[in-house]
């Protein structure tokens, strides 16, 4: 990773969701427990779904169920349903920090893998919605993160182009990814130590522990 003295400050910045901006683990291992139960599949442990989960339905599902992927599919998305709002939880700092970036004119956007109507409902259960310029989800583009066609899809509208003076901001490699197949600057968000093995040739160039931090490192460049 790399230090601040080589960014610049950015026009725009897009964020991932999960585990970003709302705390969302306890919600998607139970929603995947209830589906592996009811699938009759070992179910994984906590420490598992936070590594695993990575990619968009569309395509983990497939290779975990085969052919029954559409009837896992359905399981999760009832399970996800039911619980999805009721635990939904801010990261620490977050709302604070999208409020303060909004503050000083910067377009805001989101690339999620969650399913875009999930995605968008929880924006507005926080109160979030009017911070961003367009909530990209799962299955919204041709294809999802980290491929690269979310990136057009969520600048639409803002008269930006996909460049160095817009920030990637997430706490996973797949988000790193697409930063560097779209040009895009990538910040990692995690607390601790991040373990390089992760994101082998798409490196964070910063890293910082919260949103907090983010806005303090773009008031100083």
């Amino acid at each position: 990773m790399t230090g601040k003295e080589e960014l610049t400050p950015p026009r725009g910045l897009i964020f991932d969701w999960d585990n970003t901006l709302v705390d969302t683990w306890p919600t998607i291992h139970e929603a995947l427990r209830q589906t592996f139960v009811a699938m009759e599949v070992e179910p994984w442990t906590l420490a598992q779904t936070r590594q695993r989960v990575r990619r968009s339905m569309r395509e983990s599902f497939p290779e975990l169920f085969g052919d029954r992927w559409t009837k896992a599919r359905d399981i999760f998305y009832e399970a996800y349903e039911n619980v999805h709002l009721t635990n939904l939880t801010p990261c620490e700092g977050a709302g604070e920090g999208l409020s303060a970036l909004a503050a000083r004119g910067l377009y805001l956007g989101v690339i999620s893998n969650k399913t875009g109507r999930y995605l968008r409902s929880e924006a507005a259960h926080l109160g979030w919605s009017d911070y961003f310029g367009n909530l990209v989800g799962a299955g919204d583009a041709v294809r999802d993160k980290p491929a690269p066609e979310p990136v057009a899809h969520v600048l639409e509208g803002s008269g930006l182009e996909p460049g160095a003076d817009i920030w990637m901001v997430g706490d996973a490699g797949v988000d790193m990814e697409i930063a560097h197949v779209t040009g895009l600057v990538p910040v990692l968000v995690k607390a601790g130590e991040a373990d390089p093995k992760e994101f082998g040739q798409h490196a964070p160039r910063h890293h910082v522990v919260d949103i907090i931090e983010l806005v303090r490192l773009i008031d100083r460049l």
